[in-house]
C-alpha cells in the first residue's frame, strides 16, 4: 500500500491555516483568548506555518476539567493555538483518515453522525432476531500509543507530520504509554482510526452483514444465537491481541427486548429515550429555562440551546413525555410569578 507523503506544505499554507482559525473559533468567539488570538492573526498563523514546517510544533498544557453528561468524563483541552494545528492537520488529512473507514462507522464522519447510526441499527433491529451490543471499557484512556503510531505510520510516510502526530500522542497518558485526551480534534480522528482495524475484521473476517460501529459502541447482529456470540468471543480476543482492548460484558438480547444505543432504546418498530436520556433531557430544560427567565441567556442563546435538545428527542417516540415536561414547567413558572 502507497502511504500518503508530501503533506506538510498543505497543512503549513496560509489559506489552510486561515480555515483552521475559524474552525477552532467556531462557538467561542466571545471567548477572550480567542479575540486575543484574532488581533494577532497573520504573526500566529505565520508563527503556527514555520513551526509546522519545521516539524516542532508546541504540544501539551491541557486544560483539565470534569464533565458529568451524560457520564464523568476528564476533558483535556488543548490551549488555543494547538486547536488550530490541530484543525489544520485534519483538514489535509480526512480524506486518508477517512478512506479506511468501512460504510456503517459513523462517529466524527461528514454526513454520518448520531442519527443516521440510530436510523442504520433500527433498520437492522427490523431485520434480525438478536443482537450483540460490545462496549470497549475506558476506550479512550486505554488506546495503546505504540500501536496507534504504529498504524499511523501504515498511513503516511512523511517524517516531519509523523513527528508531530507522535508529539501529540506523547503529549498526554492515563499510564505509561496508555491514553489520547478526550478534548481534542486529532483524538477523534485517533481513536475512529484505531477501531477501524476491527472494523474490517468484523467484516472482512467475522463476515458480519449487520453491524455498526459509533466509536467504541459496536452492534452486531444475526439469527443465530450461539453463532453470534461465538463471533462476539472471537472479536473480543482479536481487539485484546491486536489493539491491547478490553471490552466490557457482553449485552447479547432479542431485538423484540429492545436495543440500548447512543440514549436510546431501539426496538424493531419504535425507538424510545432510555431512562438517563428522560431525566438529562428534563434536566436540561428546567436550566435553560431558568437561565432565559433570569437574564442570563437572550432568547437567541435559548433557542440555539433548546434546539438541539429538542432534536434529540424527535428521533424517539417521546411526544407525550414531552408534552408532559412542558406541562411541569409551565406550573413551576406560575409558581415562581405567585411567590
Amino acid at each position: 500500500m502507497k502511504r500518503n507523503n508530501h503533506l506538510i506544505p498543505q497543512i503549513a499554507e496560509m489559506e489552510n491555516l486561515r480555515l483552521a482559525f475559524w474552525k477552532a473559533r467556531k462557538g467561542k468567539e466571545a471567548m477572550l483568548y480567542v479575540d486575543d488570538y484574532r488581533k494577532k492573526l497573520e504573526a500566529n498563523l505565520v508563527s503556527l506555518s514555520n513551526q509546522i514546517n519545521n516539524g516542532q510544533v508546541a504540544i501539551g498544557n491541557y486544560h483539565y476539567f470534569t464533565i458529568y453528561d451524560p457520564k464523568e468524563r476528564i476533558i483535556g483541552a488543548a490551549p488555543f493555538n494547538q486547536r488550530v494545528l490541530h484543525h489544520a492537520l485534519m483538514n489535509v488529512c480526512h480524506p486518508i483518515f477517512e478512506k479506511y473507514q468501512i460504510f456503517d462507522s459513523y462517529a466524527s464522519r461528514l454526513g454520518k453522525g448520531t442519527y443516521t447510526a440510530l436510523n442504520r441499527a433500527a433498520s437492522f433491529q427490523k431485520q434480525f432476531a438478536y443482537f450483540l451490543k460490545l462496549d470497549v471499557r475506558k476506550y479512550f484512556d486505554s488506546i495503546d500509543q505504540q500501536t496507534l503510531t504504529t498504524m499511523l505510520a501504515v498511513r503516511f510516510k512523511e517524517d516531519k507530520l509523523l513527528r508531530i502526530f507522535y508529539d501529540i500522542t506523547d503529549s498526554y497518558q492515563t499510564q505509561p504509554g496508555k491514553g489520547v485526551p478526550i478534548g481534542n480534534l486529532t483524538s477523534q480522528y485517533f481513536a475512529n482510526h484505531y477501531l477501524g482495524l476491527s472494523d474490517h475484521f468484523v467484516k472482512e473476517k467475522l463476515c458480519i452483514k449487520a453491524y455498526v460501529r459509533y466509536m467504541d459502541d459496536m452492534v452486531l447482529w444475526g439469527n443465530n444465537k450461539d453463532a453470534l456470540l461465538a463471533k462476539g468471543k472471537l472479536f473480543e480476543s482479536f481487539i485484546l491481541e491486536k489493539l491491547q482492548l478490553v471490552l466490557k460484558p457482553f449485552c447479547l438480547n432479542s431485538s423484540s427486548h429492545g436495543l440500548p444505543f447512543l440514549g436510546y432504546t431501539v426496538f424493531p418498530n419504535k425507538i424510545h429515550l432510555n431512562t438517563n436520556s428522560r431525566k438529562r433531557f428534563k434536566k436540561k430544560l428546567v436550566t435553560f429555562q431558568y437561565n432565559l427567565n433570569a437574564g442570563i441567556w437572550s432568547q437567541q442563546d435559548y433557542q440555539k440551546h433548546v434546539g438541539p435538545l429538542l432534536a434529540f428527542t424527535n428521533h424517539a417516540n417521546t411526544f407525550s413525555y414531552r408534552q408532559q415536561c412542558l406541562h411541569d414547567k409551565i406550573k413551576r413558572m406560575i409558581t415562581e410569578r405567585e411567590h
